[in-house]
């Protein structure tokens, strides 16, 4: 199911109007019509956490990586090694061998590394998805 196909799924399920949505997520229900009408190619990361905490789902759910209905698919063994596996790319940048991340030569901001780890973390997230789909037994899936 598209991402406009559930936001609109998921906001009659919990008996929200276009207008209470978006003044929770901070837009104008024009917007959220929008959403739900599959006009999201320049939907935000912040607006799409906003609208996965105001339906009760998670951003993975929302995006297509996850279709457990936004439960998550990940073990406490998974959440570790995705939290490690981000520790260690950041710390990687931060402390390389020729200074710290920089672009066009000017270090990143704090703001821009947090947003950068942010944007990590979703990505690791969604190939940890991919490679339990590909590299799991047929035997041991559901």
């Amino acid at each position: 199911m598209e991402m406009g196909k559930k936001i609109y799924t998921l906001r009659t399920q919990k008996g929200l109007t276009l207008e209470e949505l978006g003044n929770m997520v901070g837009v104008g229900k024009s917007t959220v019509r929008k959403w739900e009408n599959g006009m999201i190619a320049n939907m935000k990361r912040d607006k799409i956490m906003k609208v996965s905490e105001a339906l009760g789902t998670t951003p993975e759910y929302l995006m297509g990586w996850d279709e457990s209905g936004g439960e998550s698919s990940f073990t406490p063994k998974d959440q570790r090694d995705i939290a490690k596996d981000l520790d260690s790319i950041m710390d990687k940048l931060q402390s390389g061998e020729n200074g710290p991340a920089s672009y066009n030569g000017e270090t990143l901001s704090p703001e821009a590394a947090e947003l950068f780890r942010e944007e990590l973390e979703i990505a690791l997230k969604r190939l940890k998805i991919i490679n339990k789909e590909k590299y799991t037994p047929k035997k041991y899936k559901k």
